[in-house]
């Protein structure tokens, strides 16, 4: 592989500070739930947290790539680093107030303001498609973990269960249903640290014997994933605190409901196997779009609170959250058509 001039690397370090951003953001909430409950501790969800958001990138990550694409072709290295620099200095920003808000909506919100800068038509019909998975993200969420709440009630009803061991139990499915969800979110959310990168990639595939492929792709998401990974270990704990504890007061099996619900929100937009399967049977099926595992939690947690008759909610919370997630994708637009005319017109790269 030809060596990667230092330019072309200092470009890149847009998309890992997007990764660094998303992994003290939307991957905490993964955990958030387990470690605001006390079940598992900060060290242990972070190291789980980055070994699976990093294979989930890697092995499942060009799934929802092409969604930015259609929304947005940036073909100059210069332009796809002001985007991703633009989106996660937004992120950063919300983070920074203690706002859970969603990387997607950040990337989404850059890319139009590249196509506003380079006079680009950006399609509605894929604003649309991604506008609407905002919404049913939160909505489905809540509407798994209302149903998993009740099966698991129906269970414990039943089932006469120590409470030691059920503690275990617990804990064990808290550690399952995480990795399993930081796996979903490499997946899923891997488009928004590196997919604008993709067109103008500076890798090179690197082939292993006559069976094994690592394609360019997969070596940016690889910086990527291990991007998120030093995010959620440097950056995460306060975002954790906010999901865990102060929309609603978890118990530990309901951090579980609320971890396995949002997870299975991540994996449902982000399968391709899964998507091929209903499409090829004429079923329909859930677009492949990156979401937001913030809105995904958010949304369990309200569905819990719903199974549970509304009580003990934070609605006041509930409603600044939301006014960040209107205002993510606003900002980073502004922000990247703003950053865009300083790389064109003082260092003039585009």
């Amino acid at each position: 592989m030809e060596p990667i001039a230092i330019s072309t690397l200092i470009f890149l370090s847009a998309g890992l500070f997007m990764g660094w951003s998303l992994g003290g953001n939307d991957a905490a909430n993964i955990f958030g739930t387990a470690v605001g409950t006390k079940m598992i501790k900060f060290r242990t969800a972070a190291i789980i947290c980055s070994i699976f958001v990093i294979l989930g990138a890697v092995v499942g990550g060009s799934g929802t790539s092409g969604t930015l694409g259609k929304l947005g072709a940036i073909d100059e290295i210069a332009g796809a680093f002001a985007v991703s620099a633009s989106a996660a200095f937004t992120v950063m920003m919300m983070t920074k107030r203690g706002l859970p808000v969603s990387t997607s909506q950040a990337v989404v919100g850059a890319i139009i303001g590249w196509n506003i800068f380079a006079g680009l038509k950006t399609d509605s019909k894929v604003v649309l498609n991604i506008v609407q998975t905002w919404v049913f993200t939160p909505v489905l969420a809540a509407i798994f973990a209302f149903i998993i709440y009740w099966i698991v009630k129906f269970i414990l009803d039943r089932k006469k269960i120590h409470v030691v061991r059920l503690d275990k139990y617990t804990r064990w499915g808290l550690i399952i249903a995480g990795a399993f969800g930081s796996y979903s979110l490499g997946a899923n959310n891997i488009a928004n640290v590196m997919g604008v990168f993709i067109d103008v990639s500076p890798f090179n595939d690197i082939v292993i014997g006559s069976a094994f492929t690592f394609t360019s792709e997969q070596i940016l998401f690889l910086l990527g994933g291990i991007a998120i990974a030093v995010g959620v270990f440097t950056y995460s704990k306060k975002v954790m605190m906010t999901v865990g504890n102060s929309i609603f007061k978890l118990s530990p099996i309901t951090a579980f409901i609320v971890v396995m619900a949002s997870s299975l929100v991540l994996f449902v937009f982000s399968s391709q196997p899964l998507y091929d399967f209903l499409t090829s049977n004429g079923l329909p099926a859930l677009p492949l779009v990156p979401v937001s595992q913030t809105q995904a939690v958010i949304g369990a947690i309200m569905g819990i609170g719903l199974a549970k008759g509304g009580r003990n909610i934070d609605f006041k919370k509930i409603g600044n959250v939301s006014l960040g997630w209107i205002m993510t994708p606003l900002t980073a637009m502004a922000i990247s058509y703003v950053a865009l005319n300083i790389v064109k017109n003082v260092f003039e790269l585009l």
